[in-house]
C-alpha cells in the first residue's frame, strides 16, 4: 500500500512516472503495478484496495492502450483467447 500511495501521489502531479513523457520508468513499472491495478495479478487487489489509487489506475489504463504494449502482452502467451496468444515470435509479420 505504501508503494501504491507513493506512485499515486507522483502520478497526481505528472502524466507519467518521470514527468510529462512516457519513459523507461513507465515501461519498467507498468508490468507489475499496471497488472495489479487492472486486476491481472493475484487476488491482492481487494486487500490492497487498488481502486482507491485513481491516478495509478488512470496511468495504467492509458499505458495499457498503447499499441506496443498490446503487442508485447501477446508475445510468449499460450493461454486465454486465441487472438491474444503468440507462442513464438520471429518477425513483425507474426503480429498480422
Amino acid at each position: 500500500k505504501r508503494q501504491l500511495d507513493v506512485l499515486d501521489r507522483q502520478l497526481a502531479e505528472n502524466d507519467y512516472i518521470a514527468g510529462d513523457e512516457y519513459t523507461i520508468a513507465d515501461m519498467a513499472t507498468y508490468p507489475w503495478y499496471g497488472a495489479l491495478v487492472l486486476g491481472r495479478l493475484y487476488d491482492a487487489a481487494d486487500f490492497l484496495d487498488v481502486q482507491s489509487y485513481r491516478h495509478v489506475i488512470r496511468w495504467a489504463s492509458e499505458i495499457d492502450e498503447r499499441p506496443a504494449v498490446k503487442r508485447g502482452r501477446r508475445v510468449n502467451r499460450v493461454w486465454g483467447d486465441e487472438d491474444k496468444q503468440m507462442a513464438e515470435r520471429h518477425s513483425a509479420e507474426d503480429f498480422k
